[in-house]
C-alpha cells in the first residue's frame, strides 16, 4: 500500500533481508538491546526472522523501517496477543515513519483478531519509550535492574496496546 510522501508500506519479502540486517546493525546498540543481535549469516537472520513477520517501509527501492511481529508463546491461550518490535532508520526518525508501522501493525492486527500488541524496552531508551506511550502503549511492568550494560542497571520495561480499549 502506498501512502503519503512516497512511503510504501508492505509484509517483508525475501529481497528485503539484507537491507532489514543493515537497518538492525544501526538501529540495535547498547541504548537499544541488551545484548548484540550477532547473527552469523543471512540463513540465520531468515530463520527468526522469515519474509512477511515484518511490515517495512519502503522509499525508492529502500527500506528504511519494520516492525516485527510474532506470537509472544507458541501456547493456544495466548493466541490473541503478538509481540512486537521496531526500527526506523535513524535519518527518519521522528518524522512519521515509525507511526506510519505502528498504525499499520495495529490495521494487520485487528485484521487477525488480535486482542494485544505488547513490547520490551529498556528504560535507558527513553526516546522510544516517549513514541510507544504516543503512540497508546502503557507500562504493564518493569523488571528492576534486570540487565547490566556498560556498569549500569537498567529496568526493562514491559509495555502493551489493547486493541480492544478495555483492560488497560
Amino acid at each position: 500500500m502506498t501512502i503519503n510522501q512516497g512511503w510504501t508500506l508492505r509484509p517483508s519479502e525475501l529481497k528485503d533481508a539484507s537491507q532489514i540486517m543493515a537497518l538492525d546493525e544501526l538501529v540495535w546498540d547498547e541504548q537499544t538491546t541488551p545484548a548484540p543481535l550477532n547473527r552469523s549469516s543471512r540463513e540465520e537472520f531468515l530463520r527468526h526472522s522469515p519474509p512477511g513477520s515484518q511490515l517495512v517501509a519502503v522509499k525508492e527501492g529502500t527500506v528504511y523501517g519494520y516492525i516485527g511481529f510474532k506470537p509472544s508463546t507458541s501456547l493456544p491461550s495466548n493466541s490473541h496477543v503478538l509481540s512486537i518490535h521496531i526500527a526506523v532508520h535513524p535519518s527518519c526518525q521522528g518524522q512519521g515513519v515509525g507511526r506510519l508501522l505502528m498504525d499499520a501493525m495495529k490495521e494487520l492486527a485487528a485484521s487477525r483478531s488480535i486482542r494485544k500488541l505488547s513490547l520490551r524496552v529498556l528504560s535507558c531508551n527513553e526516546g522510544a519509550v516517549a513514541f510507544y506511550r504516543k503512540n497508546g502503549f502503557v507500562e504493564e511492568g518493569r523488571l528492576k535492574a534486570e540487565f547490566f550494560i556498560s556498569g549500569t542497571y537498567i529496568d526493562d520495561i514491559l509495555m502493551a496496546y489493547d486493541m480492544e480499549r478495555k483492560y488497560i
